[in-house]
């Protein structure tokens, strides 16, 4: 479609070699469902983030989690105005279309969970009142995997409100050189303007739920669902919540394709996206593998649909 294909273009005037990833993040924007980008710092984890969020025209707010940053930061407080001699609520910078979660694992535990309501339910509770966030709401967070220093894991019950784990990568030697001459003597993000508006954003996500999903293809969700539960070398699988993300992710992928119908492939290709921050491996499994490999093992064991029809 001509709006996405925009909005990739806008993206990848400021990432280089990242056509993957950037789909893999359209893919989450279709699909409604909040972002985890997770690689070694500088692999432009923020950059891509904040590249997303300028391509939507909407509002957007940045969070930089540090272990000092509250939950009233986060989500607002109500508070003591003495010149009304009155209680008032200030609402946080979780009122956004788009939530940059910056290193969100720096965060402590209870400011990690003050994002739970809002991630599940687009809603905040201050002081016993309800506010609704604006839609669409969308939290896009990032984390280095392999700093433990300062860090905090994000528990099971965050990590399954992610929809997808996406991870950077480095790019290739030729890739490097451009995004030199690139940045040299500009910095192209401050010049990115938004080429979709959020209300086309909405009628694209609506359109994602009408795609096609035959009944082979939901069996096939749903097996490779099941291996992940009843996996010896895994302790904990995945949810029904990741199952219906897995479905409407599946869907989505098939929109950025030019379909209204998905395929064995779309299946395959997004499982890992979904299922790997997931899955938590056995004491038994986590001395022998890890969960990608898992993952490539039951992709291998459970069979794709050999004929699909619409």
């Amino acid at each position: 479609m001509d709006k996405l294909l925009s909005l990739k273009q806008n993206i990848e005037k400021v990432l280089v070699g990242k056509g993957e990833v950037i789909d893999l993040i359209l893919q989450s924007l279709l699909a409604g469902g909040h972002v985890l980008l997770e690689d070694v710092p500088g692999t432009g984890k923020t950059v891509l983030a904040k590249s997303a969020a300028k391509s939507i025209g909407g509002s957007f707010s940045r969070i930089q989690f540090t272990p000092d940053v509250l939950p009233g930061d986060v989500t607002g407080i109500e508070y003591y105005n003495p010149k009304t001699n009155q209680f008032e609520t200030r609402i946080g910078p979780i009122q956004a279309n788009i939530l940059l979660a910056d290193e969100i694992n720096r965060a402590m535990p209870r400011t990690q969970s003050s994002l739970l309501e809002a991630m599940e339910e687009r809603q905040i509770t201050i002081e016993k009142q309800t506010y609704p966030l604006p839609e669409p709401f969308i939290v896009i967070a990032t984390q280095n995997p392999i700093e433990s220093q300062g860090t905090f894991p994000l528990p099971e019950a965050q990590l399954d409100r992610f929809l997808m784990c996406i991870p950077m990568g480095y790019p290739s030697f030729e890739e490097e050189k451009i995004i030199m001459r690139k940045f040299r003597n500009a910095q192209p993000l401050d010049e990115l303007v938004s080429c979709i508006n959020t209300e086309e954003l909405l009628e694209l996500q609506e359109k994602t739920k009408n795609v096609h999903l035959s009944e082979a293809i939901e069996d096939y969700i749903l097996h490779l669902v099941s291996a992940t539960r009843n996996h010896s070398w895994i302790g904990q699988g995945m949810s029904p919540r990741a199952t219906l993300g897995f479905m409407r992710s599946v869907q989505a992928r098939s929109i950025l394709k030019g379909m209204d119908y998905c395929t064995p492939e779309d299946v395959s290709f997004t499982f890992p996206y979904i299922a790997r921050h997931r899955i938590a491996l056995s004491l038994e499994g986590s001395l022998r593998t890890t969960p990608s490999e898992v993952i490539e093992e039951i992709l291998k064991e459970v069979d794709a649909p050999v004929e699909l029809l619409k």
